[in-house]
């Protein structure tokens, strides 16, 4: 998709030079995929103790073992 925006020219440098990214585009890309990545991630963290599950953890991780025959 073609965006025309105004970003400071500064901070989308530093981006660019933290993020390793080659270009402008990128560098967004990258910025915007670690913002979604932490927004789900406090999402996640806020149902600490809301969610009830009805086994252990280690019932879980057999179910996991069996579900994924690598680990």
């Amino acid at each position: 998709m073609r965006t025309t925006l105004t970003i400071n020219e500064e901070l989308l440098e530093e981006a660019k030079t933290l993020s390793g990214a080659k270009t402008k585009k990128e560098a967004i890309e990258i910025a915007l995929e670690e913002f979604v990545r932490r927004e789900r991630s406090k999402k996640l963290v806020a149902l600490e103790g809301k969610v009830e599950l009805s086994f252990s953890l280690p019932e879980f991780l057999k179910r996991r073992k069996g579900d994924v025959p690598h680990r």
